[in-house]
């Protein structure tokens, strides 16, 4: 599977491409915004768009979905259904934010711990992974030992857990239980900054790794 990291909105929220090599379908992973720039590098793979994957419902990375469904007419796949509440207030969140008005939007199947979803003939796994938003998941596609974890876990950092609903025990937990699992040698893609891996982060994050570890016990 290729995959393209595509920095979108004032946020630079790193919206992934998913193209399977072998039926040249595609998927995009949390189309925030610049729907442009987003179409730009679709067409510059020659690939054919069949579906949206979402980790969560905030604003910079669910805000171009609606403009993408009305052009593709693909469904929306994610993310669990406890985020609905912050994708039916995406017109006040773009109020909030200072975002230029987005459309609403109802997801075409809701997300679960367990489910697959495809995007050609690759498979993704979901991990519900609670804590940044209630409803967040995690992607993992097992051929590429690739995790996009949107707004769970960064490259020295986790996610926030001061927005509504978020919960700081909570998010640590769904890093240590469902993502170390994994593996150390998973890299993933965040929502936003560089890719690392999950050894790198099990070692020297601030947060989850050795030295937060020793604090605990």
């Amino acid at each position: 599977m290729k995959i393209i990291t595509i920095p979108v909105t004032s946020y630079q929220q790193n919206c992934s491409l998913l193209i399977c090599e072998a039926t040249n379908k595609a998927a995009f992973v949390d189309p925030g915004g610049e729907i442009e720039v987003l179409q730009a590098a679709l067409e510059k793979e020659n690939a054919e768009l069949e579906s949206i994957f979402l980790t969560h419902g905030h604003l910079d990375h669910i805000g171009g979905t609606a403009e993408l469904v009305s052009i593709y007419n693909i469904p929306v796949i994610g993310p669990h259904r406890e985020d609905q509440f912050l994708i039916d207030a995406i017109p006040a969140q773009c109020l909030k934010f200072r975002f230029a008005h987005c459309d609403t939007f109802t997801p075409t199947r809701w997300l679960k711990q367990g489910d697959r979803i495809t995007v050609g003939q690759e498979e993704l796994k979901v991990l519900h992974c609670p804590g940044h938003t209630p409803g967040h998941v995690v992607l993992y596609h097992t051929n590429t030992k690739t995790a996009f974890v949107g707004d769970v876990l960064f490259k020295g950092s986790i996610g926030r857990t001061d927005l509504e609903k978020g919960d700081f025990s909570t998010l640590i937990d769904s890093i240590q239980k469902k993502l170390w699992p994994l593996g150390g040698n998973v890299r993933f893609i965040s929502g936003h900054g560089d890719i690392s891996t999950f050894a790198e982060e099990m070692e020297s994050n601030p947060f989850v790794g050795k030295s937060a570890l020793a604090k605990v016990s």
